[in-house]
Parts: structure tokens; C-alpha cells; sequence
């Protein structure tokens, strides 16, 4: 990979990879959620910063990362600080698929082609190292055994993970709901990421129109609180193209 530390966005990615299917658990919210990871990366980064329910670029210097870079070339260019939902909610022109093919450049998952109905193509995806995916699970899995606050970075996926659905996919069934539970409760030990979970279930509930009052924790639900199993995806197509089919 040439790099010591993977983004926040590239780890949301492998953690909803199925390693028996090739597929991405939750392809709909997790496009949110990958845009919403975005922000919490530049963030970590010291690029961004949150402003009431808003996102306001502190420091506009690139970071090195591409696709980081240009996510935050864009929230320059609107000028004032931009409503978290309004960013996650907006056109997210094939992210999912940009970061599947970042990752396979990266050397980190391989694509392998296939045929669906024997006729439309399609690509799956591989990890290429099982023990990058289990690093990233065993990071959730021990926040969530032992109860210790979590590193910033850690709580933030958790977050992210929790807004996305992928709950029910890491820990299924009836057994796995306590795990849910203590996953949800994990938003609250990182401000950013508890702001990012939020807005990306906002806008998967359609509640991105109205601008919330008191800050980013909408009424009946505290930042420090519990938030709600995320909502349904309204089904939406994807804007932009793609090379290959997209992966379910």
C-alpha cells in the first residue's frame, strides 16, 4: 500500500465487504455513510470542524489523499459552512464504486468479474489480506466487549457503522442484539463521528429539510444518548457511471 495508516472510509468499506460473496452488506446507506466517513477523516485531519449542525473548512490544505481532496476542495468552494445532511444527501456520484477501485489499486482487494442472469456482467470483490478486515472488526469487537471509551477514530466507524445498518450484518440475529445495542451507544464517544452517524440517518429518514434547533442532536435524542436503529434507504438511483456493474 505505501501507507502506515488506512482512512476512515476505506475501513467502513472493508468492514461491509462479505468475505463469502464479494458483495458490500447495505450498498444503499453505506454510499452515505462513506460520504459521511469522508468528513470524519478530514476532520481527524485538522481540516474541518463542526459548526453547530454544520461543517466549516478550518484548514483548506490538501492532504495527499485524491479522493479526501477532493471532497474538501468542493466544501471550499460553497464558501460558508454547509449543513451536515445537506452534504451526506447529495449526489454521491459512484463513491461506493470509487473506493472499491481505490482499494483494488491499493492492493488490498481483488476484483473478480462474473455474469448475473448469465448475461449482465457484474464484479465482485475480494479482500486480498483477511487479517486487515479482522484488525478493523477487532477494534469494534473489543470496544464493545470491554466497555472502554474507544479512540476517536474507532468510535467514529462504530458510528458510522451503526448509521449504516451494518450492525445487523457484524452481529445477526437474536444473539447479536445486545452487541447492536452496545455498537448504537458507541456514537456518543466521538462529537464528529456522533455528528456524521446522525445526519446520515436524517437523511436516510428524510429528515434533512428542516435545520435542527440547539445543535446537531435533534429533540428527544442528546448527543450523549442513544440513537434509534437507522431507518429504511429510500431506493434511489445511482447518478454517474461505472465501468462495471455495482456491487450489491
Amino acid at each position: 500500500m505505501g501507507r502506515s495508516r488506512r482512512t476512515l472510509p476505506e475501513e467502513l468499506l472493508l468492514l461491509a465487504l462479505d468475505p463469502t460473496t464479494g458483495t458490500t452488506a447495505q450498498p444503499q446507506s453505506l454510499d452515505l455513510g462513506l460520504a459521511g466517513a469522508q468528513l470524519v477523516e478530514l476532520a481527524l485531519a485538522g481540516r474541518i470542524a463542526p459548526d453547530g449542525d454544520r461543517i466549516a473548512v478550518v484548514v483548506p490544505r490538501p492532504t495527499g489523499d485524491p479522493t479526501l481532496d477532493c471532497a474538501l476542495e468542493l466544501l471550499r468552494r460553497r464558501g460558508a459552512p454547509v449543513r451536515a445532511v445537506h452534504w451526506i444527501g447529495g449526489p454521491r456520484l459512484g463513491l461506493r464504486q470509487t473506493y472499491l477501485s481505490h482499494l483494488e489499486r491499493c492492493g488490498m482487494v481483488h476484483a473478480v468479474a462474473g455474469q448475473m442472469c448469465g448475461v449482465l456482467p457484474t464484479t465482485r470483490y475480494q479482500a486480498t489480506d483477511t487479517a486487515i478486515s479482522r484488525e478493523i472488526r477487532s477494534r469494534l469487537d473489543s470496544a464493545i466487549r470491554t466497555g472502554v471509551p474507544p479512540d476517536p477514530r474507532t468510535a467514529a466507524l462504530a458510528a458510522l457503522a451503526h448509521a449504516v445498518g451494518l450492525g445487523k450484518h457484524l452481529y445477526p440475529g437474536n444473539e447479536g442484539r445486545s452487541s447492536r445495542s452496545r455498537l448504537r451507544d458507541l456514537i456518543r464517544h466521538d462529537p464528529m463521528g456522533g455528528l456524521v452517524a446522525h445526519a446520515v440517518m436524517d437523511v436516510q429518514n428524510g429528515a434533512a429539510a428542516q435545520p435542527r434547533r440547539g445543535g446537531p442532536a435533534p429533540a428527544g435524542r442528546q448527543a450523549g444518548g442513544p440513537a434509534p436503529e437507522p431507518g429504511r434507504v429510500p431506493m434511489q438511483p445511482h447518478r454517474g457511471s461505472m465501468a462495471r456493474a455495482a456491487v450489491h
